[in-house]
């Protein structure tokens, strides 16, 4: 197939690479040129516009929008709904707040143009890993994208098929493939929302446990009770076979094996809005999220005084997405 990815930052251009490794058509632009003429060393077909890209595309044609959400992806759409035909495919595929997409869907419908949002996970990884993907849309749009998020994702690889999985009904085949048809619009990034909500609390937990161990050879304790610990030995470890192994594991020990003071982090813990919104959701809903509110309001915390874990917070980001710390 063949497809415009506008956006090639650190995911859109993967995400572009990977696509044409699958022998589909990328046609590609981005506001920097520099950033075009790299993914076009790979194989794409360069765009001048957004109207450009038009006429170098299929019909129906399939726009995927790589770009931070809020107004550079707002503004983005707005433009390719002027001139898109009936039919036409727009996918957001950053991390857009739900409630944009049902507006945006209802929007473009009342034009005949198929709005599909897709939360996407992977990071700068996802060009060698995969990307993890939960989709919202009508079922005919995202069974006409099917190949582009077959090809986009991780397939079944090495884990271990989960027992029994498919025996009840509704279940989503693809979701062992590494990605799902999650609902109508604004479900996709939903789910991806909530999944960002955990990986706060996740990372938060790994951060308080390391900055536990770091501290054990404190003055303030008694000499005899004092470790020196190694951490990175710990992280090692706790990687073969423990119950808390994971990829947020990895990616710790890979930093702390460069350098276990964590120097180049100041611990100044940045937030892209998920948390956020998670712990909003959950609040309409009346769900209690004890540990995704405390993770959240530890990053805040971040900003004004710093540990040892959120230094290692930080590290993790910058290991999975390549997010850098808060400008000083």
């Amino acid at each position: 197939m063949k497809i415009g990815i506008i956006g090639m930052g650190r995911m859109g251009a993967n995400i572009a690479r990977r696509l044409m490794l699958a022998k589909h058509e990328a046609v590609v632009w981005d506001r920097n040129q520099p950033a075009i003429d790299d993914v076009v060393k790979d194989g794409a077909i360069a765009a001048t516009s957004l109207e450009d890209m038009k006429g170098k595309l299929d019909s129906p044609a399939i726009y995927w929008v790589m770009l931070p959400a809020g107004d550079p992806t707002e503004q983005t759409i707005e433009t390719i709904s002027g001139f898109a035909a009936k039919g036409d495919i727009i996918i957001d595929g950053g991390n857009t707040f739900y409630k944009d997409d049902i507006r945006r869907a209802k929007a473009l419908a009342e034009k005949g143009i198929r709005y599909i949002d897709v939360g996407t996970s992977g990071g700068v990884w996802g060009l060698e890993r995969g990307y993890c993907m939960m989709v919202g849309g009508d079922k005919a749009g995202v069974d006409h994208i099917d190949p582009i998020l077959a090809a986009l994702a991780p397939g079944l690889g090495t884990i271990p098929r989960t027992p029994n999985r498919m025996a009840n009904e509704g279940e989503d085949p693809r979701a062992e493939q590494g990605y799902i048809h999650a609902g109508p619009a604004g479900s996709g990034h939903f789910v991806k929302m909530v999944h960002n909500g955990i990986e706060y609390g996740l990372m938060q937990a790994y951060a308080e446990g390391f900055d536990i161990l770091a501290s054990k050879n404190s003055d303030k304790l008694p000499e005899d009770e004092r470790f020196d610990l190694n951490l990175t030995d710990i992280a090692e470890v706790w990687r073969r076979g423990s119950v808390i192994s994971s990829w947020l594991l990895d990616l710790s020990a890979i930093a702390l094996a460069k350098d276990m003071k964590l120097e180049a982090f100041t611990g100044k813990v940045a937030d892209s809005g998920e948390g956020h919104w998670t712990i909003e959701a959950a609040m309409e809903e009346s769900v209690p999220a004890n540990v995704l509110a405390a993770a959240l309001f530890a990053r805040y915390r971040s900003r004004v005084d710093h540990t040892f874990g959120d230094k290692l917070l930080s590290a993790m980001r910058f290991g999975f997405g390549g997010h850098v710390e808060m400008p000083q």
